[in-house]
């Protein structure tokens, strides 16, 4: 797969300095064939996926959601890509599902009789959480940078990815209650596991207040929080280059096993574990990342192979 937009950056040698490979991520319009996607490389092993409805508020609509899939089914597939960097578009990051835009699929969906509309209305629902679910699923590391407002759909993004940053003007806000509905793409699943704090999730799934970047930061939904977002997009570079100079076999193998052993018991994690390295230790990453070691020298300065 090709992406357009791609720019040349190189880490720590820095032919670029970072900030400007980070004012050079924002296209500023979407990357056909996507329309509410912008996607760039601002280096080498890096994709950068900006979701780019600013005139919208980034708002989810019909396009989103299919273009999700598509976007990280290639990135997936991707042997180039070692990291994604995932940040919206203008003022926030997501003010969550485009009503307006999704009404018909949510409101009115087909069917004769309520049995063939619960059908229809399922299916809908799977389709939509599969939106973030191939975030999860891909084997490449996903840091979100969140600025400004994530509401509703954008926390169910966020807690599918695997870090999160946020700018020090960021607050979050699962929604969904105040527009009648559960929450049925991600948050009510993943966001205990993510903060494990069941009584704080329950407030905050019950009452759709918003959370801050200090309250966030404390309970763990975000692990950083910068000054504004160009810091904060310096800091998801740099933190992608240095998960990307990493053996791609170890990074993406480390992804897998922590997803499973979330939702696995330890002991079965472990059997997983066992199965997984039985043949991931016959890399010839191991041999190099150790000569490395004993080399003292920069895992940026080894060459290990594509995957």
């Amino acid at each position: 797969m090709t992406f357009l937009f791609r720019t040349s950056f190189r880490k720590q040698g820095l032919l670029i300095p970072v900030l400007n490979a980070v004012r050079g991520m924002s296209t500023g319009s979407p990357t056909p064939p996507f329309t509410t996607l912008s996607i760039s490389r601002p280096a080498d092993t890096i994709t950068h996926v900006e979701f780019c409805r600013p005139e919208k508020r980034n708002a989810m609509n019909k396009a989103f959601w299919s273009e999700m899939v598509d976007c990280f089914n290639q990135i997936a597939e991707d042997k180039e890509c070692r990291v994604v960097v995932f940040s919206g578009a203008g003022k926030i990051f997501t003010a969550g599902i485009d009503l307006m835009d999704m009404a018909g699929d949510i409101m009115q969906p087909e069917g004769d009789d309520t049995a063939r509309i619960s059908w229809n209305l399922r299916q809908i629902i799977v389709k939509y959480q599969e939106s973030f679910s191939v975030i999860e699923k891909c084997p490449k590391p996903v840091i979100v940078a969140i600025h400004g407002a994530c509401i509703g759909g954008g926390v169910d993004l966020i807690t599918a990815s695997d870090i999160r940053l946020c700018t020090q003007d960021a607050w979050f806000q699962v929604k969904e209650v105040d527009i009648g509905l559960a929450a049925d793409v991600g948050t009510l699943q993943r966001l205990p596991k993510v903060i494990g704090n069941r009584s704080l999730v329950n407030e905050l799934a019950l009452t759709a207040r918003k959370m801050y970047a200090d309250e966030a930061k404390s309970c763990g939904l975000v692990s950083r929080v910068f000054p504004d977002k160009e810091t904060m997009m310096a800091g998801a570079l740099e933190m992608a280059g240095e998960i990307a100079s990493r053996s791609p076999v170890a990074v993406q193998g480390t992804k897998i096993n922590l997803i499973f052993s979330r939702d696995h018991s330890v002991q079965e994690s472990l059997n997983y574990m066992a199965t997984w390295n039985m043949s991931m230790l016959q890399t010839h990453d191991l041999m190099k990342s150790a000569q490395a070691a004993m080399e003292k020298k920069s895992l940026k300065d080894i060459i290990f192979s594509k995957l």
